[in-house]
């Protein structure tokens, strides 16, 4: 009773969250990086309610192959009048074959009567009638109870009966859950205190982050007593999010010395909170506690020059605990020690270097004044620093390039674009047509520089971001471009700041195609 039950609902209450799409492949994908993560249980979904989440346990039963987590089936109590033998969605969770069915219940007098239109005490029968005869099939139960905090706020007694019927009939959690998300820290402490002191259940807590609480009350549950603690990867789920159940283990286990997972595990969590990322197609958070990019990220030269002390001065925690690093950003708040540091992260040190630390710095603060922004482009940094050391590769050099846009007579524009350039020691002239000028000048200009250089064939352009800096200017305003580019593997930004927003990509381009040619490693041609 004292082991603390780690569970993700990822695969279903955080698959509610707007624009979020998962196919079954991308559910059985996102299981396996949760189970490395050594979560103890994976709600995927469910079943019978649709084909998807079928599908979903069926192919699990095949092809999931868990080594820490076991699966959960999710599902409702019986309907109000029927038995729960003969209840068809009852039925679908023991053919879900999930060795664990949760079973969501209401908790809130006033939802029986008006959501579910039934009784109190049939509702309570509901609940017996499907946690005895999942548990007579041979399953394990726990039991969501919904809108517990508001139902408790309406009828304690009736929201305490709810606990006793589940935990009299076999469940073996019954998790409070506050689904609308409107609860503060000491309340959820003092609700669940008074429950455990009434019921003797044992408790779980499910948190939504509608009041930005999600995992402080999470945390002031488990305080009070709670020994399940239920949330998703990233925060995902509807409206703004469920408890960041990495957030939660991490507080848990780095603060509060709980073992949840294994060391190398949480060691990992930052590489599968992003890996998740990718499938779910949702840009990782860069600002989230201790997996994001910004997370141990530091801007001030106030800070920078701590830290080149000791990093503990401005670090909560080690951020390897969690699979993160330190990172040096470098902006127009720069001072000596923020381009030192990050020119020994770069591999570039230019400690005790004074000249070109201060030259590296007065170009910093120039360009940042014109609109740039370093901290958001790791990789241009790396470019300038290296052309300040007189370290950058001359890979080719531009002559001229344009680009023209024509409307057809069907109604479509089409670009066109020419690169003029010396590569590998020839003069190259390549055209790139594209549905825009900067895509038609990215077709060029990989036209132009494949021949001497093959290797820019594994590269691609992932994210175009723009933003007009003086918007005042309307038309005329300065532009920034920042353009995120891969090779398969990892990814890098690269910035251009011009009047003309063409001239704006052009340049970060240029610099995205010449990182990735020294990050491969690729010689002068």
């Amino acid at each position: 009773m004292t082991d603390l039950h780690v569970y993700d609902t990822t695969l279903r209450d955080g698959a509610q969250q707007e624009g979020l799409n998962l196919s079954v492949s991308d559910k059985l994908a996102i299981a396996g990086h949760l189970d490395e993560l050594g979560v103890g249980y994976i709600e995927g979904g469910w079943p019978g309610a649709n084909p998807k989440d079928t599908e979903f346990f069926a192919r699990a039963a095949t092809e999931l192959r868990l080594r820490n987590a076991t699966l959960a089936a999710f599902g409702a109590t019986r309907r109000a009048g029927g038995a729960a033998s003969s209840d068809p969605l009852v039925r679908a969770l023991l053919d879900s074959q999930a060795p664990v069915v949760t079973l969501v219940a209401k908790s809130h007098a006033g939802h029986v009567e008006r959501a579910l239109r039934t009784t109190l005490e049939e509702n309570l029968a509901m609940i017996r009638d499907t946690v005895g005869f999942l548990r007579g099939e041979g399953r394990r139960v726990f039991l969501d109870a919904e809108h517990f905090f508001d139902g408790y706020a309406l009828d304690r007694a009736y929201a305490l009966e709810a606990v006793r019927a589940a935990m009299e009939s076999g469940a073996e959690v019954v998790a409070l859950c506050d689904t609308n998300g409107g609860m503060l820290p000491d309340r959820i402490g003092e609700v669940v205190a008074d429950v455990l002191g009434a019921t003797s259940a044992r408790l779980g807590i499910h948190c939504h982050n509608d009041t930005g609480c999600a995992v402080a009350n999470s945390m002031a549950a488990v305080d009070a007593g709670v020994t399940h603690v239920q949330g998703t990867i990233n925060g995902y789920g509807e409206r703004t999010g469920n408890a960041d159940l990495v957030t939660i283990v991490s507080n848990l286990q780095i603060k509060r010395g709980r073992q949840l997972v294994e060391e190398r595990q949480l060691q990992e969590a930052t590489r599968i909170a992003h890996a998740i990322a990718e499938v779910t197609n949702v840009p990782a958070y860069s600002r989230q506690p201790y997996v994001g990019s910004s997370a141990f990220a530091h801007k001030a030269g106030l800070h920078a020059s701590a830290i080149k002390v000791d990093p503990d001065l401005y670090q909560h925690t080690d951020p390897k605990h969690v699979g993160n690093d330190m990172r040096m950003l470098v902006s127009d708040m720069a001072g000596r020690a923020s381009i030192e540091l990050k020119s020994r992260e770069l591999g570039l040190d230019v400690a005790g270097d004074t000249e070109t630390t201060e030259r590296v710095l007065k170009r910093v603060k120039e360009l940042e004044l014109r609109g740039y922004t370093f901290d958001a482009a790791d990789a241009s940094f790396e470019l300038l620093l290296r052309r300040e050391l007189d370290e950058l590769p001359d890979y080719f050099d531009v002559e001229s390039w344009r680009v023209i846009t024509d409307q057809r007579t069907d109604g479509e524009a089409v670009s066109e674009a020419t690169v003029k350039l010396v590569a590998g020691g020839h003069r190259v002239v390549a055209t790139g047509e594209g549905n825009g000028p900067v895509n038609a000048l990215d077709h060029a200009l990989r036209q132009a520089l494949l021949p001497a250089y093959p290797e820019l064939d594994q590269l691609e352009l992932i994210d175009y971001r723009v933003r007009i800096l003086d918007a005042a200017h309307g038309t005329d305003a300065v532009t920034r471009v920042l353009i995120e580019t891969t090779d398969g593997s990892t990814s890098w930004e690269t910035i251009g700041v011009a009047g003309n927003i063409v001239e704006a990509s052009w340049h970060a381009l240029v610099e995205g195609v010449t990182y990735g040619l020294i990050k491969a490693g690729v010689p002068v041609r």
